[in-house]
């Protein structure tokens, strides 16, 4: 069983900047591959970002490409969303989840272990 949790949530204006991190119990996480979703208030879950289970390959939304950046330690069992350049459609729950196999993917149904969320409202 693998626990995440999120953590660096919180209220920003638009412009501003914000830091999320996910840490990850366990000693297999250096061979998970990593993702980032998002859910805004009356819609589905969403992918926003992910990485590689040794951390050489990235994949973005269309939405966040060029704002965002998605990084991981492994050392430390943590994977980070570096947001950039907010919005306030950027506002959402933000969850990170961990798929056990081996193929990268985008779809929220092929995530193995999900955190609880962290909130992220881009508000003046």
């Amino acid at each position: 069983q693998v626990q995440l949790v999120e953590s660096g949530g919180g209220l920003v204006q638009p412009g501003g900047s914000l830091r999320l991190s996910c840490v990850a119990s366990g000693r297999a996480f250096s061979s998970y591959n990593m993702g980032w979703f998002r859910q805004a208030p009356g819609k589905e879950r969403e992918f926003v970002a992910r990485i590689s289970w040794g951390g050489g390959s990235t994949f973005y939304a269309d939405s966040v490409k060029d704002r965002f950046t998605i990084s991981r330690d492994n050392t430390k069992n943590t994977v980070y969303l570096q947001m950039n350049s907010l919005k306030p459609e950027d506002t959402a729950v933000y969850y990170c989840a961990a798929r056990t196999s081996l193929m990268q993917s985008d779809s929220p149904g092929k995530y193995d272990y999900w955190g609880q969320g962290t909130q992220v409202t881009v508000s003046s």
